[in-house]
């Protein structure tokens, strides 16, 4: 059943929900019977001066964990909570961002994160009634970023990136004003794998390769019992995903 209230560009990617498998985003599913932890991430689509957009977080410069990121507001489920009601709660928690703003109009499948082991369902939601979003930690946020999906389809915007450790690569963006932040890892994967599903990619040149930023790497320390997810975990080593 559609989703009322969504604007037609936004139906391709309900549709998509609908039929998207796992194997279309990653290689990475949660083992059967496995004791992955569970988690949510919101995909939020809004309206902005460039058309439609999405809601992105990058994460403090300083933290122990994956400093400097970009993902999806998100992180694990609560006791008792289903994948919306963790998603919107972090985002609510992570940006002051109002559950009662948001139409939920549908899921992709649950992807897994091995080296973390958290098994994260990406929740789609419409921004249907916007309004100023803001850091609420600065511990766990550096900076919100409303990127308009002309600019993630906009060839001169993709990169691949490449980690300096083992010759791991990711699809990757340069996002934000400036369009000097890399998006990449886990969201970054999403997104581009999204993209070529909904049939909205444009050719690109896969030759750009950037290399992270050092203050990427100022923490290498994995936080396992932590609540935040590990966002780079599903990086591609050459041409796998």
């Amino acid at each position: 059943m559609s989703a009322p209230g969504l604007p037609e560009w936004l139906r391709p990617v309900e549709r998509a929900a609908q039929e998207i498998q796992a194997a279309d985003l990653t290689r990475f599913v949660p083992p059967p019977g496995g004791d992955a932890r569970r988690g949510a991430v919101l995909m939020l689509f809004g309206e902005g001066p460039s058309g439609g957009e999405l809601l992105l977080t990058e994460r403090a410069h300083d933290m122990r964990s994956h400093p400097g990121q970009v993902s999806f507001p998100g992180g694990s489920l609560d006791e008792g909570e289903d994948v919306v009601e963790a998603a919107l709660r972090e985002a609510e928690e992570e940006v002051g961002l109002d559950p009662e703003s948001v139409t939920v109009f549908g899921r992709l499948p649950e992807l897994w994160l091995p080296p973390s082991n958290f098994a994260v369902t990406p929740v789609l939601g419409w921004w249907h009634e916007p309004a100023e979003v803001t850091v609420v930690s600065r511990a766990e946020v550096h900076a919100i970023h409303h990127v308009p999906i002309a600019e993630l389809v906009d060839p001169t915007h993709r990169i691949t990136v490449r980690m300096p450790i083992g010759d791991y690569r990711s699809p990757g963006f340069l996002i934000g004003p400036q369009h000097d932040v890399i998006l990449w890892g886990f969201t970054g994967g999403i997104i581009a794998r999204m993209l070529d599903f909904l049939g909205w990619s444009q050719p690109w040149d896969e030759s750009r390769v950037r290399d992270l930023p050092d203050y990427m790497f100022a923490g290498q320390e994995r936080r396992r019992g932590s609540d935040l997810l590990d966002i780079d975990d599903d990086q591609r080593r050459g041409s796998d995903r």
